[in-house]
């Protein structure tokens, strides 16, 4: 299991430069509105993902006056990990020294999950982030997955662009179709398998956090389950011309989330969403404890801000069995007072202005 030891940032955000020792299970950071926090557990995100969970763009999160942002992370295990990028230049990601093409290897070394305002609105969010949200799973326990899942994309890509072509040349749409169902197919299989093994331990996890009931999922692959995507591709292909986009495929994938065989969504409170949200990141939190050396890193921003005392207990509880490493801020650390074992290992840190302090 890799756990962050050392965390440094330089010009990230209103952070100048900050050192953090981090405990390897739970490190509460408290402080004021603005003062930093976020930003703190922004770092590790970008570091462990290449991108924000807060914006869109990278460039922006270089502090105002700055040219570049560093962020740099000491694991478990003697691994470094530090990510540098300039305004107007790609970032770069090295680890253990080596410059890295893409976040493949970073990202399986720290998969971090988000406990934040925004992840809340998941059951009501798009199709694409139900997506996000299990191939995230996916990528983490299916090897071969990402191969897959990055040769659908451009199979989908490079057919859209022939299908606003004029003339159509029906020969590479033909050839196009072939490979985007073969591609399509694995990803679907790798989808389908790590989602059987999600939903038991998603019911266990629901039950153990809430009193939710006639709570169902159901994972919908982008296309008719009884048919071959190449023949729907073939069939579909004069509406695909006219729209100029490929109608089914697995980016069209989803989860849908029911109560009592309607939409959660439409029929949950937003405290009882909130809970529901939080049992599913769990869930794949307990998933990757399965695996050997593969826990989470659960960055939560702000709990008490988004749960009354009696769930965010639960939703702590919780986080501190699953043993891994926990990141989590509150305005007044005394808000969380009820809420940990404080018996076990947990590390405070104060955060004021872009400083942290024990």
């Amino acid at each position: 299991m890799s756990t962050i030891k050392r965390l440094e940032l330089s010009q990230f955000r209103n952070i100048e430069k900050l050192s953090l020792p981090a405990d390897e299970r739970v490190n509460l950071i408290f402080g004021a509105n603005g003062s930093g926090k976020t930003s703190l557990l922004e770092s590790i995100y970008v570091l462990a993902t290449g991108k924000s969970f807060r914006s869109t763009k990278t460039a922006p999160l270089i502090k105002q006056g700055s040219g570049e942002f560093t962020v740099f992370a000491e694991l478990s295990g003697g691994v470094s990990v530090g990510l540098q990028k300039f305004r107007q230049q790609k970032p770069v990601l090295k680890l253990q020294g080596h410059k890295q093409q893409n976040w493949v290897a970073t990202a399986r070394l720290l998969p971090v999950q988000v406990l934040d305002s925004n992840t809340f609105r998941l059951l009501e969010g798009s199709p694409g982030e139900r997506r996000r949200f299990l191939d995230w799973g996916v990528f983490h326990v299916e090897p071969g997955f990402i191969d897959a899942w990055r040769n659908s994309r451009k199979c989908i890509a490079n057919r859209n662009a022939l299908l606003k072509s004029v003339p159509l040349d029906r020969g590479q749409l033909k050839a196009w179709n072939v490979e985007l169902a073969r591609e399509s197919a694995l990803v679907d299989q790798s989808r389908c398998r790590y989602f059987q093994e999600f939903e038991p331990v998603f019911t266990r996890v629901l039950s153990e956090l809430t009193e939710l009931e006639g709570i169902t999922l159901q994972y919908r692959r982008g296309w008719d389950m009884n048919q071959e995507l190449l023949e729907i591709l073939e069939r579909n292909e004069k509406l695909d011309v006219r729209y100029g986009t490929t109608q089914g495929g697995p980016h069209r994938a989803d989860i849908i989330v029911r109560q009592g065989g309607i939409l959660a969504a439409e029929v949950l409170s937003r405290g009882q969403q909130k809970m529901l949200v939080s049992a599913l990141k769990l869930t794949q939190g307990v998933i990757q404890s399965a695996m050997e050396s593969r826990r989470c890193i659960f960055l939560v921003d702000d709990l008490p801000a988004e749960l009354d005392e009696e769930n965010r207990s639960r939703i702590c509880r919780f986080l501190q069995k699953l043993e891994g490493q926990v990141f989590l801020t509150c305005v007044e650390d005394s808000t969380l007072k009820n809420s940990l074992d404080w018996s076990a290992s947990i590390t405070k840190f104060h955060v004021e202005h872009g400083k942290i302090s024990r």
